[in-house]
Order: C-alpha cells, then sequence, then structure tokens
C-alpha cells in the first residue's frame, strides 16, 4: 500500500485522460481510439464526461510502445507487472479471479472440490472424477520428532516448513529428476508426480512441527490436505472446519507468475530437484511483501484487539502515515474475488467469534476510510480466525496451498526446456 492519504488510495489506481495521455506519449484522441478498442479499461471519472483509466492499462501499454527502444527496455518493465514474460498453460488472471487450465478458482472453492483434485488438475490438466479414489502418497522419510528437535519451541508454521522441505529432500536418495532429452525437455513421470502427493501431504501434516510433533504423526493418517492441515494445527477437524481451510488452500493454489512462482520456475529451468524447487519458492514467499503480508494482518488484528477498537487502530495507522497490509491488489482494482470467497465463508463458519468480528469490523474500518478492498491476505487471516487457529497459521495456508502451484510450474518449466537466466543492464562506472 502506499503511503496517500486515505481518500486517493483507492483514486491511485486509476489516472485522468490527460495523465493517461502524457505518460503513453500520444494525442487525447489516440487514447480514445485504444479505449474504444478495449485495450484500455475506464471508469466515470464524476465530472461530466471525463473517465479515469486504470493504470495498469497505461503500463502494459507503454510497455509496448518501449519496444522500439529495444528489448532492454521492455524485458525490464515486463519484471514490474509488465508485460508477460513467459508462456503458460496453467493459470489465466480474470476479472473473477484466476483461473486454472480453464476452471474458474473461485467456483471449484465454492463447489467444495477437494483442493488434492485441484492439485491434479494443474499437475496432469485433467480434474480426476467426483469420488475418484485419491492416490496413496508414499511414507513420510524422516520421522518428525527427530525434525522438530531442530526448532525453537513454539516455532511458527512457515518455520517449520522451511526446514521440513529441504530435510525431506535429503532423506530422498531418489529425489533428482532424470537428464533431459535431446532438446533439452524433462518429461513429468509417474514417480515424479507421487513425489509431488507426498511432498504435499508432508507439508500439510508438518506445519505444527513447532508447537508439538506428535500431531504430525495423526495428520499424516488424516484424509485430504485440508485434515491434514486441521489436526496438525491442533484444530478440531469438523466438516465445517474442513470445508473453510479446502477453500482456503484451493484459491491459492496459483496465481500466475508471482514473485515465488517465478523463483520456482527459475530453479527448475536448472533441473533443480522438486524439494530445492519448493524451498526456493518457500523463501520468497517468507517476504514481508508477499507471504509475510498475513503476519502483518494479524499484528494488524492484534494491535485493534476487538471490534470496537477496530476504527481506532486503522486511523492511528492512517495518521502515522504506515501502510497497511492486506489490502489492495493491482490484479484486481475492484477487489479481490478470493478474499470475497473466503471473507464470506468465515462469516458463515463462527459468526460470533472475537476474533473473527475484528477482522470483519477492520475491512469495514478500512472501506470506511477510502482504501481498496481486502486481498487473498485478509481472507485467509480470517479463515483462521473463525477458526481458533494459532498465530502464523494463514501463512501456513498460504504455503501449502501455493506448493501445488509451484510444483505444476516446476513440472511446466521442465517440459518447456530452457534455462531462465535473463540480462542484466550494466549502470555502474
Amino acid at each position: 500500500m502506499v503511503d496517500l492519504p486515505a481518500s486517493e488510495q483507492r483514486r491511485s489506481a486509476y489516472v485522468t485522460g490527460a495523465e493517461a495521455a502524457e505518460l503513453l506519449g500520444v494525442k487525447r484522441e489516440t487514447l480514445y481510439a485504444y479505449a474504444s478498442r478495449g485495450m484500455l479499461r475506464g471508469v466515470p471519472g464524476g465530472k461530466g464526461r471525463a473517465r479515469l483509466y486504470l493504470r495498469a492499462d497505461i503500463e502494459r501499454l507503454k510497455a509496448r510502445h518501449d519496444a522500439r527502444a529495444g528489448h532492454g527496455p521492455v524485458a525490464a518493465e515486463a519484471l514490474r507487472w509488465g508485460e508477460p514474460v513467459l508462456e503458460s498453460a496453467l493459470t489465466a488472471i480474470g476479472p473473477r479471479g484466476p483461473v486454472y487450465r480453464g476452471n474458474e478458482a473461485v467456483a471449484l472453492a465454492l463447489a467444495d472440490v477437494p483442493f488434492d483434485a485441484v492439485a491434479e488438475l494443474l499437475w496432469t490438466g485433467e480434474l480426476p472424477a467426483a469420488g475418484a479414489p485419491a492416490p496413496r502418497p508414499a511414507r513420510l522419510s524422516v520421522r518428525p520428532a527427530k525434525l522438530a528437535a531442530l526448532l525453537p519451541e513454539g516455532a511458527p508454521p512457515f518455520t517449520a516448513l522451511a526446514l521440513a522441505v529441504p530435510a525431506l529432500g535429503a532423506h530422498d536418495m531418489t529425489r533428482h529428476v532424470g537428464a533431459p532429452s535431446g532438446d533439452g525437455r524433462i518429461p513429468t513421470s509417474d514417480a515424479e508426480r507421487a513425489r509431488a502427493r507426498a511432498l504435499v501431504r508432508a507439508m500439510a501434516a508438518l506445519v505444527g512441527l513447532g508447537r508439538d510433533a506428535r500431531r504430525a504423526t495423526a495428520a499424516l493418517e488424516a484424509e485430504g490436505t485440508a485434515q491434514r492441515l486441521l489436526v496438525a494445527l491442533g484444530a478440531n477437524p469438523s466438516k465445517k472446519a474442513e470445508r473453510a481451510v479446502n477453500r482456503a488452500l484451493l484459491v491459492s493454489a496459483d496465481h500466475e507468475l508471482n514473485a515465488s512462482t517465478f523463483a520456482v520456475r527459475v530453479a527448475a529451468s536448472t533441473g533443480a530437484d522438486l524439494y530445492a524447487c519448493v524451498s526456493a519458492g518457500l523463501a520468497a514467499l517468507s517476504g514481508p511483501r508477499h507471504g509475510g503480508v498475513t503476519d502483518r494482518v494479524e499484528a494488524l488484528v492484534a494491535e485493534a484487539g476487538r471490534p470496537e477498537r477496530a476504527a481506532a487502530a486503522v486511523h492511528e495507522r492512517l495518521r502515522r502515515g504506515e501502510p497497511i497490509a492486506g489490502f489492495g491488489h493491482r490484479l484486481y482494482p475492484e477487489g479481490d474475488p478470493r478474499a470475497r470467497a473466503l471473507l464470506d465463508t468465515a462469516r458463515g463458519l463462527a459468526p460470533h467469534s472475537a476474533a473473527l468480528r475484528t477482522v470483519l469490523a477492520l475491512v469495514d474500518a478500512l472501506r470506511d476510510a477510502g482504501l481498496d478492498p481486502p486481498s487473498l491476505d485478509m481472507g485467509l487471516v480470517a479463515i483462521a480466525a473463525a477458526l481458533g487457529l494459532p498465530a502464523g497459521s494463514a501463512a501456513a495456508m498460504f504455503a501449502v496451498g501455493r506448493a501445488a502451484g509451484w510444483i505444476a510450474h516446476a513440472f511446466e518449466q521442465r517440459e518447456a526446456g530452457y534455462m531462465l537466466r535473463p540480462r542484466a543492464r550494466y549502470t555502474g562506472p
């Protein structure tokens, strides 16, 4: 979130016609032609016939125009929310949220399609038939108690995952993928898909290692990723709770080329094993501007303390000029559909939960202050609050859910057969 007055936060996603024309270096007539051809999206500006234009569209068009200056400027802009830089058949971003291989993620979540089935969709291109028995993952290769001994007491779920994934790799003697074919491609084998299932299963079961390693053993025997996660976190795996966590995992599964997924694809392009690829994703996700946003949202909820304090907490943050995490997404200027789905799910799950009512009061307070709608991060925190999960659980749901997408991108990048190696433009002396 940029440090702007509250009344300007929402408006900052748009520019006026004059500003748009200046940014693009074109006449107003050309700007209108772009809009008529659907290249620019606009909304009423509130004064007569004036319109505001989406800043993200302006920046994409500008990147195209800069192509005349050579490939370097275009590539640089593409890495800053610009033009697509890779071809992928996995996920598209639409106005109703991510679309997994032609299937809207939010619709899949609200239809309560199992997360494990959607992982198979991302990995194979086919959604298993309803009721089809899920493949049984392999057994865990290392005892949870041995991993827990390496963690500080009370370590949050994300820290547990950062330790567990490379440790699982170290105990898998067949983890290295085969040599590429003559054209550099590495096809995905049945054994590698089995390894993927086992890895996601293990991640869900090991998130609670820092609190109680004994839960991991029980979680490994649970049916489905959502149930495993609940058992590992010490929560009651009721049908309602399982359905809510399943939705959170499902809408988190993939989101095109975000920072962590790009890190995974870079690792995969070198031929790194699956554990190394997922570890690269976890490292990028840990940053406070990516997966760490959920921790910052939890801190805001703790700062507010109760619903009645939500508006005051928001106003104090804004008065100090501090950015507020969990609100606004450049790909969803009208609001993140994933967040809406999870917030609605949380409301129906535990409407009397004090923690959840504080989250919802913050959403209302930020809306009243003129800020952008909530992002996925706020939705994940709402689900965790409604279920009374321990701190850090929202980040755990994000990481376990996103692992399905990371693995799909690793498979796709290996099959593409080339290494990702951008060039740098030297700016030194």
